[in-house]
């Protein structure tokens, strides 16, 4: 399988998906931001990428088209996907968030569960859908919150999950 990948941040999820998914090849990896992390992770690994403005759709659909691929993940991509990007490749989008879907949607959900008093929390691996963070739900890994948890090591527990979650999810895509 043919896979791209679109992020915003440090792209610790794309370094993981590359090195956890040898059976499948990432052929592009697309980011939003100038100093985007990702960027230095796929120079080192050999990955294509190219930064385009979130608003540039026509130009990130041709791009995924030419690179024939067959699924795009969303890893760590802090935008909302235009509804022409989700009809160019239907059901061939999913997303990692940080939260157990339908709880906390959007922006912030790891300080929501925190913030809430919830005793558990995870990630969601989830199709997308037009609707922030509303697609069919693929998977999900639990993460229990500590009494003692801080913002920073219940993120870091969460971002392993997403580690161990996300490669499990793409290596049974059909």
């Amino acid at each position: 399988m043919r896979i791209g990948i679109m992020c915003s941040g440090n792209g610790t999820n794309f370094e993981n998906i590359v090195k956890q998914c040898p059976d499948h090849e990432v052929v592009l990896m697309i980011h939003n931001t100038k100093k985007c992390g990702a960027i230095e992770r796929a120079e080192r690994l050999g990955i294509h990428h190219c930064r385009i403005k979130h608003k540039d759709v026509d130009n990130a659909i041709n791009l995924f088209k030419v690179w024939k691929v067959d699924l795009i993940v969303l890893a760590g991509y802090m935008r909302i996907l235009s509804p022409k990007m989700i009809e160019a490749f239907p059901n061939k989008i999913i997303n990692i968030h940080p939260s157990l879907l339908p709880k906390y949607k959007g922006i912030d959900a790891i300080q929501q569960a925190l913030d809430s008093g919830d005793k558990t929390t995870g990630c969601t691996v989830h199709y997308v859908n037009e609707e922030l963070d509303s697609g069919e739900i693929i998977d999900q890994s639990t993460v229990m919150i500590c009494p003692d948890d801080t913002i920073e090591t219940l993120t870091q527990r969460v971002q392993q999950a997403e580690h161990r979650l996300l490669p499990l999810v793409i290596n049974s895509y059909e």
